[in-house]
């Protein structure tokens, strides 16, 4: 099965990733370790996570304050959102999936 990403959803982890790397490199990589393997327990349990709305689940990062939303398609994993779990929430409500 394939990730496929909105355009918004890679925008926020570019961003994410590059205000991690403002405080240090080795925080923005392990940052993007934590999000592969957010990816990869996706990929291998999709419908493991819970429902946040509709039929967007929910993965949260397990050491940084974000979590992933995405959808199951026939073929692929769309991700909707890379979304931070203390700011504005349910921002990305009127985003299609």
């Amino acid at each position: 099965m394939n990730v496929i990403f909105s355009t918004i959803a890679v925008e926020e982890l570019n961003d994410a990733i590059n205000f991690y790397n403002l405080e240090s490199e080795e925080l923005s990589h392990r940052f993007e370790d934590e999000i592969k393997k957010s990816i990869n327990r996706i990929l291998g349990y999709p419908y493991s996570w819970s429902i946040e709305k509709w039929d967007l689940r929910k993965c949260l990062l397990h050491k940084f304050p974000y979590k992933i939303l995405y959808s199951v398609e026939d073929n692929h994993i769309f991700i909707i959102a890379v979304a931070h779990q203390h700011r504005k929430p349910d921002y990305w409500v009127d985003r299609e999936s």
